[in-house]
């Protein structure tokens, strides 16, 4: 049997390590689930981390069963060959989300940043702490996964603006 509440996937999508985080929204509280990182080695071929990648966020799908995902993205970045890279990483976790049948949500960084540190151009740190704080955590999840946790709050708090409307 499923606890009562919305189940929600936060990704930070990357190449290297992808962060997620899964909240359950209950009216208005947020509820800590689970985090953690999709971490493929840097040593395979390009095409294969992205199967490591999406295999991994099949798993998380699959062991948690969300009702809803939300995912950064893509940040204009200086290098385009990484933004490419990046967009390829979003592109496979994106499909996952829609193969099982999920609703996908998109938020820009910013928009993130701002929702759970009240400031548009919060460093990682800064997004660490408001993450704790906001899910009353104990520890201080990584960098990736905190990410992950503050892509799930935005899209909760994206729904609490919804269901006022």
């Amino acid at each position: 049997m499923t606890a009562p509440g919305k189940l929600i996937l936060g990704i930070d999508p990357g190449s290297r390590i992808t962060g997620y985080g899964l909240v359950r929204k209950e009216g208005h509280q947020l509820c800590y689930v689970s985090c953690g990182v999709i971490r493929p080695d840097t040593k395979l071929e390009f095409a294969d981390r992205l199967y490591v990648i999406y295999t991994g966020m099949c798993d998380v799908i699959g062991q948690y069963r969300p009702q809803e995902v939300a995912i950064e993205e893509v940040f204009v970045a200086i290098n385009p060959q990484s933004a490419l890279k990046l967009g390829h990483a979003r592109g496979v976790l994106m499909l996952a989300g829609r193969q099982n049948q999920l609703p996908v949500s998109e938020y820009a960084a910013r928009a993130i940043k701002q929702s759970v540190a009240g400031y548009g151009n919060a460093e990682k740190s800064q997004i660490q702490q408001a993450v704790r704080a906001i899910l009353k955590l104990s520890g201080t999840p990584s960098e990736d996964a905190a990410d992950g946790l503050a892509v799930a709050i935005c899209h909760a708090t994206h729904l609490n603006f919804i269901d006022h409307q």
